[in-house]
């Protein structure tokens, strides 16, 4: 029997010359890989072949197998067109669906994930959204939703407060070990990154924030906390984000 879920595109591939394989995430079942037949041609359900952010309710059936399921219809609900306009805020949104593409697996539901990428796209279409800002937003509650965040208030090996700042000979943070670093512990780290003052207040904003949307920070905050986070999730990962070379500064 078909199913029917809302979904957002977050990977294509050509299968055939009028035929597609789509990664979605959706709402209800987390990552699906579907077959698009026809999905190429004018006149299919489909409108022609979808793109990376094509967001709307699928009809599509999975196989009881275990193999790759089929997508029957595509119905766009949600137009991103204000993103796909200007160069800086699509190069975010596809940093964002790489991001949960890889943090996610398949056939996993992730209601809340769904959620947070749907609104941030949103939000990226809008004319005066600080595209740097909705970036750090996203990447945190990403990362505290898969259970990857870290420890960001106190050193992870002796438990000191770190929330003033860097003091004497800085502040690291290391991936490996989950969190930040005082000086004295970081120097017996292998892998570590420096970490700024701006840095820490930012995670500190975002923190107290508790995941609340209308976090102000300011703009070596904001960069900051975006390279922390893009370096920890690339480590967790196993390899750099591809579209954190536009994205990151």
């Amino acid at each position: 029997m078909p199913l029917r879920q809302q979904a957002i595109c977050i990977r294509t591939t050509d299968y055939s010359e009028t035929s597609q394989v789509l990664r979605f995430l959706t709402r209800d079942s987390g990552i699906l890989s579907l077959l698009a037949k026809g999905s190429k041609r004018p006149k299919s359900k489909s409108g022609g072949a979808l793109d990376l952010l094509s967001e709307g309710q699928i009809v599509f059936s999975q196989s009881a197998s275990g193999a790759m399921g089929t997508l029957f219809e595509f119905a766009e609900t949600v137009s991103h067109l204000g993103l796909r306009a200007d160069a800086g805020r699509l190069d975010t949104a596809l940093y964002m669906i790489e991001f949960v593409g890889l943090l996610l697996g398949e056939s996993d539901p992730h209601p809340e994930a769904f959620d947070l990428l749907h609104n941030a796209l949103g939000r990226l279409g809008d004319a005066d959204a600080p595209v740097a800002a909705v970036l750090a937003y996203f990447q945190w509650r990403m990362l505290r939703h898969a259970g990857l965040l870290g420890q960001l208030s106190s050193c992870v090996e002796c438990d000191v407060s770190i929330a003033g700042g860097p003091s004497g000979g800085g502040v690291f943070f290391s991936s490996a070990r989950g969190g930040l670093l005082c000086a004295s512990c970081g120097c017996s780290v292998d892998e570590k990154t420096g970490v700024t003052a701006a840095t820490v207040s930012g995670l500190a904003g975002l923190q107290a924030a508790r995941g609340r949307t209308g976090v102000s920070l300011c703009d070596d905050e904001i960069r900051g906390v975006n390279r922390l986070l893009s370096y920890h999730a690339s480590y967790q990962l196993g390899k750099r984000m591809r579209m954190a070379r536009y994205v990151i500064k």
